[in-house]
């Protein structure tokens, strides 16, 4: 967050500058605290600018000046369906699903919400200085990752034109997958594919052989990945480690 300056002069330190003599005179001072007062205000308005446009507290169209300082808009190309808080669904319950505002779209989320949108623009400020490298990337992803509450994100180059980010432990908001399937994940190398794998079992991480990490664990503990698309709109609460349904995406792990 930007440190800001000391708070400016009050209308009380400026008429207590007064002489003594003049202090006494109530006209005087009235008619010094009628011109100092707009002064005063105004120095306490710039004062807050800093603050009221950063990233970290900005909040509402604030906020969507920030974003289209890096590049970013609040609103989603294609209306995303299917996020509202529901019961019974580890994908759309508590702290996943969201709330359908009075004037929300009944079709789908059409605008993201202030933290949303945050975390996106972080990230997009990041992208727009990012070296290129695997080691930034995953400084910038694990960046990302503390805001999806207990997620654990990986990043793994496949030596082949692309590279795989998978998201284990708890399961990520719907929205925000929801985001990542329309390509809002701005952090992409030039003429490299990107592909995201997500655990299919709550808390678990992927399947995979030779491998024991946050990431990948074997039998009877790694879950299938499952693709963005498929947890949308293929993807079920009674998934688990052991489903035998597809969609599984095979990591080459270096």
């Amino acid at each position: 967050m930007v440190e800001v300056a000391s708070a400016p002069a009050t209308t009380d330190d400026y008429v207590g500058l007064v002489p003594p003599f003049n202090a006494t005179k109530p006209k005087f001072t009235a008619m010094l605290r009628a011109l100092a007062d707009p002064m005063a205000d105004l120095q306490a308005f710039f004062e807050g600018m800093p603050q009221a446009f950063d990233v970290d507290t900005a909040i509402g169209a604030q906020l969507d000046v920030v974003g289209l300082w890096v590049g970013w808009s609040r609103y989603v190309k294609v209306p995303i369906p299917g996020l509202y808080f529901t019961w019974d669904s580890d994908t759309l319950g508590w702290d996943k699903g969201l709330w359908k505002g009075p004037y929300d779209s009944d079709t789908g989320v059409t605008r993201l919400d202030d933290d949303t949108f945050r975390v996106f623009i972080k990230a997009k400020i990041r992208a727009n200085s990012w070296d290129g490298t695997m080691q930034s990337a995953v400084s910038i992803i694990n960046d990302i990752a503390t805001t999806e509450q207990q997620s654990v994100f990986g990043v793994f180059d496949n030596q082949d034109g692309s590279m795989t980010i998978t998201i284990t432990g708890q399961y990520p908001t719907t929205l925000f997958v929801a985001l990542i399937d329309q390509g809002y994940f701005p952090l992409k190398p030039e003429g490299i594919r990107i592909n995201w794998a997500i655990t299919s079992a709550q808390s678990a991480p992927l399947f995979g052989f030779d491998i024991e990490n946050d990431f990948i664990s074997g039998f009877d503990v790694g879950a299938w990945a499952i693709t963005p698309d498929y947890f949308l709109n293929g993807f079920d609460n009674t998934a688990s480690a052991n489903s035998s349904r597809g969609h599984l995406i095979l990591l080459q792990v270096l």
